[in-house]
């Protein structure tokens, strides 16, 4: 497969960015920058970005396009006496894998300080100590020797936000992404090439894009942007978790560079069957390797959307990310490929007798 270049430093400067949920800044500046000579913008006060094709009408049905913009991390709960810092969870991340991990914290300076997971050694542990963990367990060490040197060198507030320091790489001869905030990074990826595709072109709904804000404590932004968009009719973008590492052969349903996965239940959400069955025809039409599951847990934006006005049409296209929520996941760029693919032709096939039968 080809690479374009111009997506894989995409792909890595969403990644890059730092934007737990309520702090997604930086992260709109680079979707800006990706489609501002095709697109404008507008945001609202919960950092939601809306994103208008050049050719929008406001006089159409709507067709929403919505990626979620924040990635799992954490905020500063307080400084303790030895300038270690007490912290909470932005999301959920698993404790398991925190201990000796990289974060960058940022200061109220808006400067970004590097720091590690700190944890209680096994020399000064008795027996089985740290068996049971969780955030309370772990502290973040920036090198501060006192709250004073915390606050007043480290420049350490309260309320400040954190993130992985985790720099994404693409392996180019195996097509992969090792990097931070997949969930839902590559999810935004494919709805900026989605809607690069659609440039131009004369449909017969109007295209509104979504990078919607804080949905991993609660699908809050979506409340604000399903409002606003008002949808008729709507596509999810996701990175969802891949299970092809440690599921049973015959119960995989989201293996990397398998295609996106288009899911028919999670814990949130029945995705509209009629929908869902004809986005699934229409990717074995074109040739589009796809995936389906049925999922009993998790979550998305897509839940809020489909019980949004009189009842949306909603699907979830989630490209597969392996180790989600974690310092560091692994994302086919075939994955984002495909579903990017797809996600345009379902644009452009659509109708409004097709939506009429959803």
């Amino acid at each position: 497969m080809k690479y374009s270049a111009e997506n894989v430093n995409l792909i890595k400067a969403l990644s890059d960015a730092p934007g737990p949920s309520g702090f997604e800044d930086a992260v709109l500046l680079v979707v800006k920058s990706a489609l501002e000579d095709i697109c404008t913008f507008e945001e609202d006060k919960v950092r939601n970005l809306y994103i208008y094709r050049k050719n929008h009408t406001g006089t159409k049905p709507v067709l929403m396009l919505d990626a979620h913009g924040d990635e799992v991390g954490f905020m500063i709960h307080s400084v303790k006496p030895n300038g270690t810092l007490r912290f909470i969870g932005l999301g959920r991340m698993d404790p398991k894998g925190l201990a000796a991990s990289e974060l960058l914290v940022r200061n109220i300076d808006g400067e970004y300080v590097r720091g590690t997971i700190g944890l209680r050694p096994p020399h000064f542990s008795e027996g089985n100590a740290n068996s049971s963990l969780d955030l309370h367990d772990f502290f973040i060490d920036i090198g501060a020797r006192s709250a004073e040197e915390a606050t007043e060198v480290f420049r350490i507030g309260i309320g400040e936000p954190v993130v992985p320091a985790t720099v994404c790489n693409f392996d180019e001869k195996h097509g992969l992404f090792f990097g931070k905030a997949f969930d839902c990074r590559i999810g935004v990826a494919a709805m900026i090439e989605t809607l690069r595709r659609l440039d131009g072109l004369d449909l017969p709904f109007d295209v509104v894009g979504v990078v919607s804000s804080q949905e991993e404590v609660g699908d809050r932004g979506i409340r604000v942007a399903v409002q606003k968009v008002k949808p008729d009719i709507a596509i999810c973008f996701e990175g969802c978790p891949a299970d092809d590492t440690f599921t049973e052969p015959y119960a995989i349903q989201t293996a990397l560079k398998c295609g996106p996965m288009f899911r028919y239940l999670d814990r949130s959400v029945i995705c509209s069957p009629r929908f869902q069955r004809w986005v699934l025809a229409t990717a074995k039409a074109y040739d589009i390797n796809v995936q389906a599951s049925v999922r009993e847990g998790g979550g998305n934006n897509g839940a809020v959307i489909n019980l949004s006005g009189n009842g949306v049409p909603v699907v979830v296209a989630g490209v597969p990310v392996r180790y989600i929520h974690s310092m560091t996941g692994i994302t086919a760029y075939e994955d984002f490929e495909n579903t990017a693919a797809l996600a345009a032709i379902l644009v452009k096939e659509l109708t409004l007798d097709i939506l009429s039968g959803f």
